[in-house]
């Protein structure tokens, strides 16, 4: 009963942390939907095999999205046109990395780290993304056909309609609130209950592995990253929150390769995002995914570690203040919104799956059977 009430503890203290990133991320992907064009999209994320993974990589590093967040931003793009490798590559750049991210790395850390962390995430992204164009499978090239049509209504196909005409057709507020109807209930109601799924599983493995984990065992060395690797693949942590802990770490001695490995890994992947991107771009996407990850992390872990080497240069991070975080109330309402949005998907999936509350058709009061419900009426 204790572990229950831990394991649901976790989940609820994830939840907690990842309630506004995740509101964000599906306001990005409403907006998305609704003043992006679909045929640059395809232009640029849908065609070329390696440009169009670039492009993803590059324009990923920027926006302070965790795991979590962007997921529904990488489903709008999904559905926007752009191809595997694309989306791929921009659910492992915008993770790892981002504006805040990026400064309090160098408010904690140093000038190496600060640089190394973004150029890690960019390569792993592009190898990611350039792995899964290449090794999919050959009708995954055709060219895509983007839906144009209007996004707010469908006054029109976009087609047959000038795009000088099409943009006049609604106003700005007409396609915020467009945006967010489709955000909160297309997008999530799709993620809805593989999020909360993987959250439980997450809860789990956090309430599993002890805090000493982090400190003990890892003083350096490819062993040490291969450790730190495990541990940071299941577990939820946004790359904000990743770095103070990083911080800790390299003070207590742990190298700053294996430190990068935490970073790199820790905000990309976790139980939730990999079982969303299960669902998202498939098996074999997310084994490619999880490879690429754990590869280049390990990789870049140990290219860290020589440079440091090299330079001569001591790893001590000057520990200070990362910045205020989300008030608790905030926390706490955006934890509520993302349960309330949950309960229409959740339902109806369990009214997929128990119809008529699980009972079977008994005799009428003939004697006869019931027919089922579709089948009423037929001859």
């Amino acid at each position: 009963m204790n572990l229950l009430l831990g394991v649901l503890l976790q989940s609820w203290n994830i939840l907690l942390e990842s309630s506004i990133f995740i509101l964000f991320g599906l306001l990005v992907s409403g907006l998305l939907r609704v003043f992006l064009n679909p045929g640059a999209v395809a232009t640029h994320l849908g065609e070329g095999r390696f440009r169009s993974v670039f492009k993803a990589s590059l324009m990923g590093i920027p926006i302070p999205l965790c795991s979590c967040g962007v997921l529904p931003a990488a489903a709008a793009l999904k559905k926007q046109g752009a191809n595997n490798g694309a989306v791929t590559s921009f659910l492992i750049s915008t993770p790892e990395s981002g504006v805040d991210s990026i400064s309090i790395t160098y408010a904690l850390m140093d000038p190496i780290m600060t640089v190394m962390r973004p150029v890690a995430a960019f390569f792993t992204a592009f190898t990611a993304g350039i792995a899964e164009n290449l090794l999919g499978r050959p009708d995954m090239f055709r060219p895509v056909v983007p839906d144009l049509s209007c996004p707010v209504d469908g006054c029109c196909d976009g087609v047959d309609c000038a795009p000088d005409v099409h943009r006049r057709h609604h106003g700005f507020g007409e396609k915020v609130t467009a945006g967010l109807r489709f955000a909160f209930t297309d997008v999530w109601g799709d993620l809805a209950l593989w999020f909360l799924f993987g959250l439980l599983l997450s809860g789990a493995i956090t309430e599993l592995i002890p805090e000493s984990v982090f400190s003990r065992y890892m003083g350096g060395g490819f062993s040490a990253m291969l450790i730190m690797l495990g541990v940071g693949i299941p577990i939820y942590i946004c790359a904000t929150a990743s770095t103070p802990i990083a911080a800790a770490l390299i003070l207590q001695g742990v190298s700053p390769g294996a430190a990068l490995v935490f970073l790199m890994v820790g905000p990309a992947t976790n139980v939730t995002s990999l079982t969303v991107l299960t669902r998202v771009l498939g098996r074999r996407a997310t084994a490619i995914y999880l490879t690429a990850i754990a590869v280049c992390a390990v990789g870049f872990g140990l290219l860290v570690d020589r440079i440091y080497h090299v330079l001569g240069i001591s790893a001590r991070a000057i520990v200070g203040q990362a910045g205020e975080s989300i008030p608790y109330a905030i926390e706490l309402a955006g934890a509520m919104i993302i349960l309330v949005l949950s309960v229409k998907p959740v339902w109806h999936f369990l009214r997929s799956r128990f119809p008529d509350g699980g009972r079977r058709p008994g005799p009428t009061g003939d004697g006869s059977l019931a027919a089922p419900e579709h089948c009423a009426g037929s001859t």
